[in-house]
């Protein structure tokens, strides 16, 4: 029977909920057990795929194709496993779900109310996650007390009624604040969380103590005596530099021992973190350092910047540095700052590396371009992932092959050259309406040039066979590697041969079921390092086990 922990956040959001309930998740995995993680979150929006990046952060994309919240990629990241879609619940899903059963007559005879059938349809989706593993670590967004958290919160103890006590976890992580002008720690926002908390009828069993600097013995006695919990479940978690040393520092103060004794459980193996341990070395103590421009749209919020937009992209330089031992200085440029020609030169001279990221719409188009043109031309190592690559052609269609004014349909529909566009199947369905049709999401397999820069790239990673059907599609064609996809336009397959015959090179391709050839890599095999992607291979990357794109990028950026 699986066993859960659940983690609920206080005071404020963005303190570590997902990244410590990640952390919990691995720790119980090195433990001996299998582990699953589930993230609910309050908002009425069935999925992420409509949020907007500079509010919500990025929209993290499953392998079965999910659009979901970015924790999700935290703890994929920490397991090194994939997780699917259905592991992210929104109470847009629970609400329609239960609606749809209505209007189709699954509830005949029957009033239908929040209690039971709301909560009913948590439990249920809670189960469908979780079967099969031994515990599955619960996060619930927000934090406690917002009214949206309320039938999770509910359906939980509901959970734990069936369940009992000893299969049901409870962890708080809360803030504790240090105001400036009084320069000492406050507690009272914990307490204040634990109270609200406890008017739902949870008393939680571990309290995760988030703060700027770790917790004196005095405020973990003040928070023992509020709580009604032993000091030794008042866990401190401080700031730290890197987010993969979280594991490390609870495990030194035995929160797994501790979790599994509370759910009448031992551990199955000795955990082993070396490897772990030598990974966040790297990334603290790296040899040397290299500087590395990521040229995005997504980058303002108000009067404030954040680069949550972009999440998965910073953690793969991560984790190719790590295994590199090399630190990146990441430099976040905003594309609009390039949209003219003359401004480019004096940011990007002191770079080692751009990478130009996925992105929708016009804005900042322009100066994705210009800066793509300067790395070409300038030799500077380029990585382009999903718009990345469409705009690299773009770049190479208007400046090598001199048609004026080629672009993506996406931002000029009367563009001369539509080097980028929407292909005909997709138009019919978008006349259809659709759209949810003609968006390619999750993992798809590409097949590889023999012997192209990016054939050479993934040469070390563990390749899966070709399908049958497709093996005999091109004499070139080498193995198949998979990465995940998030977009609508597509490489014209008019264009390829003239884009080819001045020097750019397609080397990597997807085959529809319709026979339609969907490009997936593009490279210039002369320049130091020019590859572009349809996917997002930031998705497949984790720490210990960088994506072979990315890896490949940050030696070739050191190189030069």
């Amino acid at each position: 029977m699986t066993k859960f922990v659940v983690v609920v956040g206080g005071v404020i959001s963005g303190v570590g909920k997902g990244v410590t309930t990640a952390s919990i998740g691995k720790i119980i995995k090195e433990h001996g057990y299998t582990v699953t993680i589930i993230k609910i979150d309050p908002y009425i929006n069935c999925d992420a795929g409509t949020l907007r990046p500079t509010e919500h952060g990025e929209v993290w994309v499953t392998s079965d194709g999910g659009e979901v919240d970015q924790d999700l990629g935290t703890y994929e990241r920490f397991l090194d496993q994939d997780i699917p879609k259905h592991n992210n619940m929104t109470t847009g899903q629970i609400y329609k779900a239960v609606i749809d059963r209505e209007r189709s007559g699954g509830y005949l005879g029957q009033t239908v109310q929040f209690i039971p059938h709301i909560s009913d349809e948590i439990i249920r989706r809670i189960k469908l996650a979780s079967a099969g593993y031994d515990l599955a670590v619960i996060e619930i967004g927000g934090t406690v007390g917002d009214y949206e958290n309320k039938p999770f919160l509910f359906a939980i103890r509901a959970l734990e009624r069936e369940l009992g006590r000893d299969s049901v976890l409870y962890v708080l992580v809360a803030y504790l604040p240090v105001p400036d002008h009084i320069h000492e720690m406050k507690t009272k926002p914990a307490q204040q969380a634990i109270k609200l908390l406890n008017e739902e009828g949870i008393s939680p069993d571990f309290i995760i103590c988030r703060s700027r600097h770790a917790v004196d013995e005095e405020r973990k006695r003040k928070i023992e005596t509020y709580a009604n919990i032993s000091s030794e479940y008042v866990i401190a978690a401080p700031d730290i530099d890197t987010i993969y040393q979280i594991p490390l520092d609870l495990e030194k103060e035995k929160v797994g021992e501790k979790i599994l004794k509370k759910l009448n459980l031992t551990s199955r193996i000795a955990p082993d973190w070396s490897t772990w341990a030598h990974s966040v070395a790297s990334i603290k103590n790296p040899h040397t350092h290299i500087k590395i421009g990521i040229i995005g749209k997504y980058l303002n919020t108000g009067d404030y910047s954040l680069t949550d937009s972009y999440l998965s992209i910073g953690q793969a330089l991560i984790h190719a540095g790590a295994a590199l031992q090399i630190g990146i200085d990441v430099v976040w440029l905003d594309a609009k700052e390039f949209d003219q020609p003359n401004h480019t030169h004096a940011h990007l001279d002191t770079l080692d590396g751009i990478i130009v990221p996925g992105g929708f719409g016009a804005t900042g188009v322009e100066g994705k371009i210009n800066v793509i043109q300067y790395a070409r031309t300038n030799n500077i190592p380029y990585l382009g992932l999903c718009y990345g690559m469409q705009l690299a052609a773009v770049e190479f269609a208007r400046n090598v092959c001199g048609m004026a004014g080629a672009h993506s349909t996406e931002v000029n529909t009367h563009t001369a050259y539509p080097i980028i566009d929407i292909l005909p199947l997709q138009k019919q369905m978008l006349q259809d309406n659709a759209y949810g049709g003609t968006m390619r999401l999750g993992a798809y397999h590409a097949t590889l040039t023999k012997n192209s820069c990016v054939d050479k790239v993934y040469h070390a990673a563990q390749y899966t066979e070709l399908p049958e059907s497709n093996q005999e599609l091109d004499s070139l064609a080498t193995e198949s590697v998979s990465e995940r996809h998030r977009h609508r336009y597509e490489i014209n397959p008019a264009y390829i041969s003239t884009l080819e015959a001045h020097g750019l090179r397609f080397s990597g391709w997807h085959v529809r079921s319709d026979g339609t050839k969907l490009m997936e890599f593009l490279e210039l095999p002369e320049h130091p390092f020019f590859i572009a992607t349809q996917a997002h291979p930031e998705f497949n990357s984790r720490l210990g086990n960088p994506n072979p794109l990315f890896y490949k990028f940050i030696k070739a950026c050191n190189q030069q």
